[in-house]
């Protein structure tokens, strides 16, 4: 791809060829569309690169202060190698730029989508290049009326937004803005929009006729000489509400202007750098109130919030960088007469490839300017390198009762195993653990295990323990597995299998390499009615349909199944039963897996649509969704195949439908998804040394067709699990 990039070291700036990003957990790949030169700020950037290395010192003490507290801390040859590494660093330009979505990584799947517009933000990340890797908490969606020019603005509206915000006024108050380049008109507009009467200050005519197109009820040049008895006047002799300063200048002249035409008492917002000289008497007699703007808002600067995507709590940060950036982007929306308008603000528009012209200009303010928008060429994105695909499981286990380890005692497993296994004859309860000895204890003497522990060593490294039950959160599943596999006992491990491809490929790996065998808890593949469905439809010639209908209802947002460090989300944790059932049901291979999600509302995805392609021509279609009653059925599957309907809800009633007759076979039953039939499948393979009472291999398929469904929703294409 690509990308403008400048030199530390000799400040020479080039559109050079470079490496495509690649997406991860938590980011977007965007291929970028338009981005925005923002000439003071870049220009800045760009000249402090092209000083010598004095005038880089001289403008930086800072700096120079740090590189003699190392020199005398580690020596002047290493301190100077240091030096040159850093200045040897490539600059990426760029901050605020609109791209269309290419990939998605973990963790954002129905957040964003494929192919939707977004504003991105950051120095270092949305920059001017072909492709960006951005977090989610630096993109926001684009209304479909605003365009790409406009909404590369959205990093500019976000700070000026904040800007604003830390001013705290009301409506009808005042408002001075003093410098009204792109920032200055954006907070214009801003103000304006939220019925602030607003005063604007510039030395340039032009600048000053845009503020009062974009809403300012007075304008003055300052090259006309003081204007503290106009503002006066225009203010009913007062003074204004709040001032922000958005001016770029050594001078500290702005600070004197706001304390001239601020009333007592009124807030000072500071979003441009200047000099900062404070007039101390004005500022005292009046008790302004000083704030240096935050940039893009709360959130800024913090790498737990712009990288790991850390939520910040509503109650107390409502106003995120976040929320600032999508506000602004939000306003551009023709959908309103009183919207943002940016579009006068553009000045210039310039192909990537002459970037270098383009900041010629702006360095040299060859040109009147304002906002320099770079265009992109709308090239196909990049594609998706080919997925893994794991190799085939095997094996076998010797003869002997079922001497039963459990690891891990939640709400699932007291409720739906532990009962179930305690009635159980020809099982031995062995040991039990826990994270917490009390538990463990409790769980022992409630169920009636032999050995309580808290430590998992307690069961993977017992010789008589020859199968092991892993129902702890879905995090450590693979590992657990892979262990138990790994010390030769067979094991049943509650889904998900694994939450990616290494994991279920080192599970595979221990698979292959041991005796014991391989279960995952994918019980309704043991449910009475599934099996009589999967019998009636094996009995009819392919293709068969499947539609797949889940009423899962709503966690709430923090549920430690949504945690992707614990949990890893609803699909991975209960999709993939019906991944599972659907492949069970058309008794073929799965061979390509596509996925949509609805729109996230609450940034976690259980609302989506997933498709899988059988190598026999069948198709299967889960929908999954979160925003049903409760009180409603939870699972309706229906499966159609050379005439025949056979319907399950709920696993309450089956109703197959076939030449004109509907029947009920076995009638109207209590609900039975296959806990009890899968368990006692477990012990009896264990007991009679396997095979597995479940092929493996549909297993791991199923598993990784889960997984798939994520892939697919963050590539936005279909995913193939077979060449």
């Amino acid at each position: 791809m690509k990308q403008v990039v400048q030199s530390a070291r000799s400040g020479k700036l080039s559109v050079r060829e470079v490496p495509d990003p690649k997406v991860r957990a938590g980011h977007l790949l965007v291929r970028t569309r338009a981005s925005l030169i923002s000439a003071g700020t870049e220009r800045l950037v760009v000249g402090f690169a092209q000083k010598s290395l004095a005038a880089k010192a001289k403008a930086r003490p800072d700096l120079v202060k740090k590189v003699m507290d190392k020199a005398r801390r580690d020596g002047i040859a290493a301190t100077w190698r240091a030096v040159m590494a850093r200045l040897d660093e490539p600059l990426p330009l760029g901050y605020s730029a609109c791209g269309a979505v290419v990939a998605i990584g973990a963790g954002l799947e129905g957040v964003f989508r494929t192919g939707q517009r977004v504003a991105i933000a950051g120095a270092g990340l949305a920059n001017h290049a072909e492709l960006d890797l951005v977090p989610g908490n630096l993109a926001a969606p684009v209304p479909d009326d605003a365009n790409d020019e406009e909404a590369c603005f959205g990093t500019l509206g976000a700070i000026a937004l904040h800007g604003v915000r830390n001013l705290s006024l009301q409506l009808g108050d005042f408002a001075a803005v003093i410098g009204v380049g792109l920032v200055g008109q954006l907070a214009v507009q801003f103000l304006a929009l939220s019925g602030v009467r607003v005063i604007a200050f510039d030395y340039d005519s032009g600048r000053l006729d845009l503020a009062r197109y974009g809403g300012a009820e007075m304008t003055w040049n300052l090259a006309d000489g003081d204007p503290a008895a106009a503002a006066m006047a225009q203010t009913g002799g007062r003074g204004c509400d709040g001032v922000l300063i958005a001016a770029a200048t050594e001078s500290s002249a702005p600070f004197t202007l706001a304390a001239a035409v601020a009333r007592d008492r009124a807030r000072v917002s500071l979003v441009g750098l200047t000099g900062t000289e404070i007039p101390y008497r004005e500022f005292m007699q009046k008790e302004l109130t000083l704030t240096v703007s935050r940039s893009y808002g709360p959130g800024r600067y913090d790498p737990d919030f712009e990288q790991r995507g850390v939520k910040y709590p509503d109650g107390y940060v409502p106003w995120t960088e976040t929320r600032n950036l999508a506000e602004s982007v939000r306003l551009m929306s023709r959908a309103s007469d009183r919207r943002l308008m940016v579009e006068p603000l553009i000045t210039h528009r310039v192909k990537l490839a002459a970037a270098e012209d383009a900041y010629a200009m702006i360095a040299g303010r060859t040109e009147p300017h304002l906002g320099v928008v770079l265009q992109y060429p709308d090239e196909p994105a990049p594609a998706m390198t080919r997925l893994r695909i794991p190799v085939a499981v095997s094996g076998g286990a010797k003869a002997g009762r079922c001497v039963l380890g459990v690891i891990g005692a939640g709400a699932f497993a007291r409720t739906m195993l532990l009962p179930r296994l305690k009635a159980m004859k020809d099982v031995r309860l062995h040991t039990i653990v826990t994270r917490r000895g009390a538990s463990a204890e409790h769980s022992a003497a409630g169920f009636g295990f032999e050995v309580a522990a808290t430590d998992e060593t307690a069961v993977l490294e017992n010789a008589d323990i020859n199968a092991v039950l892993i129902a702890t959160p879905h995090s450590s599943h693979a590992a657990l597995a892979a262990a138990a596999l790994g010390a030769g006992k067979s094991v049943l491990v509650e889904k998900p299998l694994a939450l990616d491809r290494e994991e279920l490929n080192a599970v595979i790996e221990a698979r292959n390499g041991s005796d014991a065998f391989l279960q995952v808890g994918f019980n309704r593949r043991f449910a009475p009615m599934a099996v009589v469905m999967r019998d009636r439809l094996a009995a009819l010639p392919a293709p068969r349909f499947l539609l797949m209908r889940v009423n899962a209802g709503a966690l709430p947002a923090d549920h430690w199944v949504n945690a992707a460090e614990e949990g890893g989300g609803r699909i991975l944790g209960e999709l993939c039963h019906f991944v599972d059932l659907a492949r069970f049901l058309v008794g073929a291979p799965v061979a390509e897996v596509h996925a949509v999600a609805a729109q996230a509302s609450d940034g976690v995805c259980d609302d989506l649509a997933a498709t899988l392609r059988f190598a026999d021509g069948s198709l299967a279609t889960i929908a999954y969704t979160a925003r049903g009653d409760t009180a409603y059925s939870k699972e309706l599957v229906e499966g159609f195949a050379a005439g025949t309907v056979v319907t399950i809800d709920d696993f309450r009633t089956l109703i197959v439908t076939a030449g004109g007759r509907t029947s009920r076979p076995g009638g109207k039953r209590a609900q039975d998804k296959g806990h009890e039939a899968e368990l006692d499948a477990f012990v009896a393979a264990v007991a009679a040394g396997g095979p597995a009472p479940a092929p493996e291999a549909e297993l791991v398929e199923a598993s990784l067709a889960t997984i798939a469904v994520l892939e697919s929703l963050r590539s936005g294409a279909p995913v193939a699990l077979r060449p």
